[in-house]
């Protein structure tokens, strides 16, 4: 089924679960998903990567999203953040997953190995970065930018999976769309990053604007450029992709197994509180509106 529609956000409450999943390089369908619907979900803030996928496992429903959308046609600069994050906000997801292919920036993180991202450093340009700007200004806390509880519950299902699981990392966010010289991939690892990939920011920035607790979990397809006489090729990415996708799909089967009955409140889902700067009277009423979905919650309670 295929329908165009403008959906509006639901509100969280204690007893649902609804799982956004953003699939990164090589994840570009859950086949793993019943009861599917194809949905083409409009956002004031321009066109998604394309549709969203509706679908459960187990009773938990799911929301999926193509990062780059079908056959990978949208390079990594190019993609629309903004309006993805709000469009899953508007699909009711209550909390957001993001599966990446990354590089490695350590030994120890072999390629085929699984690493859930607890850090970034932002060394993208030229992308909104921010729901917000003149006419209503918000600064919200970036200090932790992944749920830890989504966090470890991805990376026990990962596990579960058959994954090599690493927990916690720092994931280098390049510009792109070309890869590491080698002088950079040094660097990057002598400023503590342990992975690197081109799509993680400003998509953990929106969700967390958007009030969506986020996790990441990267596929590690290469070492970069940093080890002597190696360097990232596309066609030793998309090997491991293609071994990683299987285990990416059983991963997120086993997620709708270990999350609790009850969906429990997160303080991310309050990320708001406080942030917005500008007086009630001199709010624009435009932004206000475009915002409706991403923080109306806050925006109407005054």
């Amino acid at each position: 089924m295929h329908t165009e529609q403008t959906a509006s956000h639901g509100h969280k409450t204690a007893a649902h679960w609804r799982i956004g999943i953003i699939g990164g390089s090589g994840i570009y369908d859950l086949s793993v998903l019943d009861e599917v619907q194809e949905i083409a979900v409009q956002s004031p803030f321009g066109a998604p990567s394309g549709p969203v996928t509706l679908g459960k496992i187990g009773g938990v429903e799911f929301v999926f999203l193509a990062r780059h959308g079908a056959g990978h046609r949208i390079p990594p600069e190019g993609i629309n953040h903004r309006a993805n994050i709000d469009v899953m906000k508007r699909c009711g997801v209550t909390d957001l997953v993001a599966i990446s292919a990354i590089g490695s920036l350590r030994e120890e993180l072999a390629p085929g190995s699984f690493v859930a991202v607890d850090q970034f450093i932002d060394r993208t340009h030229g992308r909104p970065q921010s729901f917000f700007g003149e006419g209503l200004v918000a600064h919200v806390s970036l200090a932790d930018p992944v749920c830890a509880r989504l966090s470890g519950l991805l990376g026990d299902a990962a596990q579960a999976a058959g994954a090599t699981v690493h927990r916690g990392g720092c994931y280098l966010a390049m510009q792109g769309p070309q890869f590491s010289t080698r002088a950079e991939s040094r660097l990057y690892r002598q400023w503590g990053a342990d992975v690197i990939g081109m799509t993680a920011l400003p998509e953990a920035r929106l969700a967390r604007e958007a009030e969506l607790p986020y996790a990441l979990i990267g596929m590690v397809t290469d070492y970069d450029a940093w080890r002597e006489g190696e360097h990232v090729d596309v066609a030793q990415v998309i090997e491991v992709m293609h071994g990683n996708a299987a285990t990416a799909r059983a991963m997120v089967t086993a997620l709708a197994g270990l999350l609790p009955p009850e969906r429990s409140a997160s303080p991310i889902d309050h990320a708001l509180d406080g942030a917005i700067m500008t007086a009630p009277a001199q709010r624009d009423p435009v932004l206000v509106a475009r915002l409706g979905a991403v923080a109306g919650r806050v925006l109407n309670e005054r």
